[in-house]
């Protein structure tokens, strides 16, 4: 087991280190001078020069390549151009929205799919079936952008049941609370869960039919299991590595979609913090962002690995 985690280990920061260099060559590449946004167009050259002197802009890339690198080791991300603030302020009070929305958009995703697939699973070419696949292919189409909307037009406008918007807090002092926040974060939830659980209903019908058809199913069925105990002792634990595998996949991209959703709804998260950062040249704070995304995509690849492990030791043999 040492070893089997240490390899992982090893993986992940290898995988780290280089997408710490793409993503610091690409912004690097993208056109524009942040010196000069921040002045505006009507700045004269020398306080330009001088703004992106005191910067750092003006040393060579791979120093301040470095210089981040170095920063991130002992947990100093730098100050924002725009906001005058350390990053690591900035992003942690972003990530108290962004991780919870994203959380709560995985638990939908996992509820509506898991139910959904096996339903459809337990139910093969009949209606219920036919049903729930016809629903799926209707969500993996629908935009994440589009379905936001369509949420606040229905239930914000219409019904005026949430508001189209904003974020109240998770503190009664500053005007919200837990029950208020977590209400504005339901339709973002939704909107986001709505294309992964439609995407995950489709892997989880698949993989537990196919184990449905394996020797031992058949055996435990032969003698005398009902259908329902032999789903959920042999087949769902044996169905669950390609689930597990989408799901881990999924939870990353639910990271990257509230970029776009947070927008749609106004709340300040993570997401948002990209997005005006990108407008305002702001490039410590996106790189970092981008970084930290990356960190987390890889970080759950990870915990999926260990979760092979877990779920089927021939895996864990097999890699010692």
């Amino acid at each position: 087991m040492a070893i089997f985690f240490i390899k992982r280990l090893l993986t992940l920061l290898a995988t780290l280190l280089a997408a710490s260099a793409v993503v610091f060559v690409v912004l690097e590449i993208l056109p524009g001078n942040a010196a000069q946004v921040l002045l505006g167009p009507d700045a004269s050259p020398e306080a330009v020069a001088e703004l992106a002197r005191q910067l750092g802009l003006d040393q060579p890339a791979t120093t301040r390549y470095m210089h981040w690198i170095g920063g991130l080791l002992t947990g100093d991300m730098g100050v924002s151009h725009a906001y005058g603030s350390p990053v690591s302020e900035l992003i942690f009070e972003r990530l108290a929205l962004t991780i919870p929305l994203a959380v709560m958009a995985m638990l939908l995703t996992t509820l509506i799919a898991l139910a959904a697939g096996i339903y459809a699973a337990s139910r093969h070419g009949r209606w219920g079936d036919v049903s729930v696949m016809g629903l799926a292919q209707i969500g993996i189409a629908v935009p994440n952008f589009w379905f936001a909307i369509l949420l606040i037009l229905v239930f914000s406008v219409k019904l005026q049941w949430f508001s189209a918007g904003g974020f109240p807090g998770w503190s009664e002092d500053q005007g919200g609370g837990l029950l208020p926040a977590l209400r504005a974060l339901l339709l973002p939830a939704i909107s986001l869960a709505v294309v992964q659980a439609a995407i995950l209903a489709r892997i989880t019908r698949s993989a537990v039919l196919d184990v449905s058809r394996e020797d031992f199913v058949r055996t435990a069925r032969a003698k005398g299991l009902s259908q329902g105990a032999a789903l959920w002792r042999h087949v769902l634990r044996n169905a669950m590595i390609p689930v597990v595998t989408v799901m881990g996949l999924q939870f990353a991209n639910l990271l990257a979609g509230t970029i776009v959703v947070e927008n749609v709804f106004y709340l300040p998260g993570l997401g948002r913090l990209i997005f005006q950062s990108i407008a305002n040249r702001d490039l410590i704070v996106v790189r970092n962002c981008v970084l930290l995304l990356a960190a987390m995509v890889v970080i759950v690849n990870f915990v999926v690995d260990v979760l092979y492990a877990v779920i089927d030791p021939r895996i864990k043999a097999g890699e010692l």
